[in-house]
């Protein structure tokens, strides 16, 4: 296969952001001190900032994200309801600590699922995450059993889950990436949506409580808890966590017009700031990031289908040749400062030439786009124009074919040997003179003149 490289040199100069190749030609990304921190293009699914993004963590109430998606596919499946009214079991107190995120529900309270579904996102209560899996599965390790199938489903690679509310327990564990796939299927559902962005909710007077309000967890969206301000107005979620053993983490999504970024944060400190106070990290840094995503990245066409890249030439055409290129527009989310032109182009034909007929459209070719040794994308060529097949030089070729295969060869060869072993043994057989051919002739012909 030919290549053809069609681009110019990378930047002489390019920013050490150290983390992602995109990245590494825009502003400077803001410092994290968090264990792990992931920063998506969660619109089309393009990573603009890792740490650690891959290593293993613990997820704290991250968790409950996946225990709400399992439940909201059920009201999907039409198999629950968001106003069905659930009564909590004797059972579901199993496996939580008294020190928890908790909305006090008590065994045989009646509360609909869709206040469950506030209580387990927007105030955290682990109870509820119980509750919501007796109600899907019966029992919390059927449930556990379902988590842990659609984690894998969903490309979770990296995670393995004990509980669905995630207090800590060794084998609960997951990654940033896997976190983000969790997030961005969840986000695919309004009532999920809804949700999570909600700054306070009241649950109306059950059989066993009052009317109860109570606000989010998430300060980027509401300071309720907290005496600093953390507070980003493009937030529209997700989910806050904290365990000892897994720091203080959160989950979080922002949006600008179109512009749709998820961000995870997890194992961050509190920093104690000069002259009093703290700077709780897991909002500072997933607000930086998110500031730092929509400044310095923008939506980009970085091929166009009108330029062809590249020939291939064509036999048994009366067209020599055919022009390729991609057979589709390709975008990518990009530092605002990278330069199209500074994205490398690698072409690669399938071969130098083809026969016709080529139908206009037909894929002939591959177009890789890099940049900084990261590939950006790839796409098919196609062919520009069609080549129709000349009859007549496809005969003539397959004439030629003909006596080129290797079997007519071998027949022709030893119908010639055979006419010339014929030629020599008649030449050697055919009867002569005893005076020989060059004489007998002479003496046939001589008539001499009589004696007299």
């Amino acid at each position: 296969m030919k290549q053809y490289r069609l681009a110019s040199l990378l930047l002489s100069m390019v920013l050490l952001v150290g983390i992602l190749s995109p990245a590494a030609h825009a502003a400077q990304a803001p410092e994290i001190t968090a264990g792990a921190a992931l920063l998506m293009d969660a619109a089309n699914d393009e990573l603009l900032y890792e740490k650690n993004a891959y290593d293993r963590m613990y997820p704290a109430s991250l968790t409950k994200v996946l225990t709400a998606l399992l439940v909201l596919e059920e009201v999907e499946a039409g198999r629950l309801s968001l106003d069905q009214v659930i009564t909590a079991s004797t059972t579901f107190t199993a496996g939580l600590t008294a020190n928890g995120s908790t909305q006090d529900i008590k065994p045989g309270e009646q509360m609909s699922l869709r206040d469950l579904l506030y209580c387990l996102l927007v105030a955290s209560a682990n109870e509820s995450a119980n509750i919501l899996a007796e109600t899907v599965d019966g029992t919390v390790p059927a449930f556990v059993e379902r988590m842990n199938r659609r984690a894998l489903e969903l490309g979770c690679a990296h995670t393995h889950f004990a509980n669905p509310h995630g207090l800590h327990d060794d084998d609960h564990y997951t990654t940033a990436h896997d976190i983000y796939l969790i997030a961005r299927a969840a986000m695919e559902h309004d009532t999920f949506r809804q949700i999570v962005a909600t700054r306070s909710y009241e649950i109306p007077a059950t059989n066993m409580h009052k009317a109860r309000l109570f606000y989010s967890t998430n300060a980027l969206l509401v300071t309720w808890y907290y005496r600093e301000s953390y507070i980003y107005d493009k937030a529209i979620g997700i989910k806050t966590g904290t365990t000892d053993e897994g720091g203080y983490c959160l989950l979080s999504a922002a949006q600008d017009g179109e512009d749709y970024l998820i961000s995870v944060v997890l194992n961050a400190p509190i920093l104690e700031k000069e002259g009093g106070g703290s700077d709780r990290r897991q909002f500072t840094e997933s607000r930086d990031l998110f500031k730092w995503g929509f400044s310095n990245f923008v939506r980009r066409q970085i091929v166009d289908t009108a330029t062809p890249l590249a020939q291939v030439n064509v036999t048994l055409s009366k067209t020599d040749h055919v022009l390729v290129r991609p057979a589709t527009q390709l975008e990518r989310t990009l530092p605002r400062e990278l330069k199209v032109e500074e994205i490398q182009q690698e072409v690669t034909l399938d071969a130098e030439t083809v026969e016709a007929p080529v139908a206009a459209g037909q894929v002939l070719g591959k177009l890789v786009l890099t940049h900084d040794g990261k590939e950006l994308g790839s796409v098919d060529l196609v062919a520009v124009s069609a080549a129709e097949r000349s009859e007549l030089l496809y005969r003539l070729d397959q004439i030629g074919s003909f006596f080129q295969h290797g079997g007519v060869k071998l027949v022709f060869g030893l119908l010639i040997l055979a006419l010339a072993v014929l030629i020599l043994r008649r030449a050697v057989l055919r009867p002569r003179s005893r005076y020989g051919s060059r004489y007998s002739g002479r003496r046939r012909n001589y008539t001499g003149r009589r004696r007299r």
